[in-house]
């Protein structure tokens, strides 16, 4: 992740207070003729900052990025939840409780749509803000104006991921969701909704412990679900301790479920403690004996406490290869580094999610004596088994990249790499637009901005011929 719980201040994920509409932006560089859409880009940005509360918690502020033959324009809005609304009303913050995922900040009163401020995708012709602790918000996909939770018809309740799989040949979107018995609860549904965002499929099951699951993995076939040992403990939240802490002891364990299947029949897989907030992709076999799993791992979970309150070092996640025996009986999995790939939020051609696949890409870090988190932008060519490395001027911070194909039917990879970068030096950020397997030789065009766009999260780009509302 960016950067680590409580060190100093942060220019990067500095907030700001201002909703622009920006048109006809300067471009540097050549855009490419096809590239027709929005990319929308979502992260917290608190509207009355307190500096004691967790990055985690800031109100979401969702960015959109236009591109069409009038150029590219920029819109941003803050996701006006049912707290965002009463803080504005107030005229200051309102806090339930001090401290990240607190039982009062995850129930009633004014936390009881969340914050919406992690991830934004398009889902059966909506746009959807996203937090793991709260029902998907919808969002005027033009405008950015609030529209309000999104239930589909009712029939979702209690947590929803921030991080959902679309499944690129059937179109359902498959979601989990964590604490679902309510706060810092061991239970955990699984679900699935078809391409117009009716319920198919939901169950549930109980884990070990209480973890904080932030992602989990889907193929054409199953569904894992990662509980690590960022653990949740209620007493130790009511008593004054962190509601997460890192508890090694606990081990990781993953749930194993067929894709539709029942939380009764889940399978347990153990190993030794590691944490993971983002996967980059997973699928099985051809025989369907082994399920592979590319992830983001670090020996110790980053921005959260031990139960004694301290913090630990910094460090970089690794990509790592995840590996299980689907027909077996053990309850070991394997753990394969993928070369010397740093850094985190991953990224695939999401035609390929939960299929075999060649190309990922994420932000990297720079490692050395001094550490820097998402100072560049690599490709990882898994078939070839090679990857290539933009990197920025020694203080830059790059977000999140997002694959955007040529066209539908080209072959996986091929098209373009979109990330924005803080220059330090100007205060502003910039798109970057790539080749997308030829990191290394430079944007092909760069939009700029007047303004900084916060260090944030989570991203999707919608297509101009695909509707999000």
């Amino acid at each position: 992740m960016p950067t680590e719980a409580q060190s100093a201040p942060d220019l990067a994920l500095a907030p700001i207070d201002t909703e622009y509409d920006a048109r006809g932006l300067r471009v540097t560089g050549r855009l490419p003729q096809q590239l027709r859409g929005t990319l929308y880009r979502n992260g917290p940005n608190p509207q009355f900052p307190d500096p004691r509360e967790h990055w985690f918690l800031g109100d979401g502020m969702v960015h959109a990025f236009r591109f069409d033959d009038d150029g590219v324009s920029y819109r941003n809005r803050w996701v006006r939840t049912e707290r965002w609304r009463a803080e504005r009303q107030a005229g200051q913050r309102l806090s339930d409780a001090p401290g990240f995922g607190r039982p009062a900040q995850q129930a009633g009163g004014t936390a009881g749509q969340g914050k919406a401020n992690t991830h934004v995708l398009a889902h059966a012709g909506r746009l959807l803000a996203l937090e793991e602790a709260h029902l998907p918000f919808e969002l005027d996909a033009r405008a950015l104006e609030s529209v309000g939770p999104w239930n589909a018809g009712g029939a979702l309740q209690g947590p929803f991921t921030a991080h959902p799989k679309l499944d690129p040949e059937s179109g359902e979107l498959v979601f989990f969701g964590y604490a679902a018995d309510g706060p810092l609860s061991r239970a955990i549904v699984y679900g699935e909704l078809d391409a117009q965002g009716r319920l198919l499929h939901r169950t549930r099951f109980e884990a070990p412990y209480c973890s904080m699951a932030h992602d989990f993995v889907v193929t054409r076939s199953h569904v894992l679900v990662p509980v690590l040992p960022l653990q949740g403990d209620l007493d130790r939240a009511r008593s004054g301790g962190p509601a997460y802490a890192w508890r090694p002891e606990l081990g990781s364990h993953v749930a194993l479920l067929a894709r539709k299947g029942d939380g009764r029949d889940v399978r347990w897989f153990e190993g030794p403690p590691c944490y993971v907030f983002h996967v980059l992709n997973a699928w099985e076999d051809e025989a369907g004996r082994r399920l592979h799993a590319d992830v983001m791992r670090y020996d110790e979970a980053p921005l959260f406490p031990r139960p004694d309150g301290s913090l630990p070092a910094p460090a970089s996640a690794r990509l790592v290869r995840w590996s299980f025996d689907l027909e077996g009986d053990t309850r070991d999995f394997e753990q394969t580094p993928l070369g010397e790939v740093h850094g985190e939020f991953p990224r695939i051609d999401e035609r390929r999610a939960g299929l075999p696949y060649r190309h990922g890409w994420a932000c990297a870090d720079r490692l050395g004596a001094r550490r820097e988190a998402c100072a560049g932008l690599v490709h990882v060519d898994l078939r070839e088994r090679r990857q290539h490395t933009f990197w920025g001027v020694p203080g830059e911070r790059f977000s999140e990249p997002v694959f955007v194909a040529r066209a539908p039917d080209a072959p996986e990879g091929d098209g373009w790499l979109l990330a924005l970068v803080h220059r330090p030096p100007t205060h502003t950020s910039e798109l970057l637009v790539f080749e997308a397997t030829a990191l290394d030789r430079g944007p092909l065009a760069t939009v700029h901005l007047s303004h900084r766009v916060p260090a944030g999260f989570h991203g999707s780009w919608v297509g101009a011929s695909r509707r999000a509302s």
